[in-house]
């Protein structure tokens, strides 16, 4: 059984910076995905970025590239989301994301979901 477990959101100005993390048990992740996702008021849930748990090949939403960053820490078996420059359009609850296999973008293919953390971005 995989667990997913997030936190680190909170209100940060418009320019600053969050780091999120997803702390992951379960299996060993050797062969996993990890992927963080965000959901923002009346909107569907997206993709934001994901990596191999492996390599830490990753791939990332063309809205965020080049302002987040995900990571790993095997031995603590967490993964990262770090956001700068935040924006407004930024604000959504943040989900990670678990999968066996390649890294994808596509959020049916996840079948493991953390609770979600809510980040605020204000103007």
């Amino acid at each position: 059984q995989v667990q997913l477990v997030e936190s680190g959101g909170g209100l940060v100005q418009a320019e600053g910076s969050l780091r999120l993390s997803c702390a992951a048990s379960g299996p060993p992740f050797n062969s996993m995905s990890m992927g963080w996702f965000r959901r923002a008021p009346g909107k569907e849930r997206e993709f934001v970025a994901a990596s191999t748990w492996s390599s830490g090949s990753a791939i990332y939403a063309d809205s965020v590239k080049g302002r987040f960053t995900i990571s790993r820490d095997n031995a603590k078996n967490t993964v990262y989301l770090q956001m700068n420059s935040l924006k407004p359009e930024d604000t959504a609850v943040y989900y990670c994301a678990a999968r066996f296999g390649s890294t994808s973008w596509r959020r049916n293919e996840y079948p493991y979901w953390g609770q979600g953390t809510q980040v605020t971005v204000s103007s």
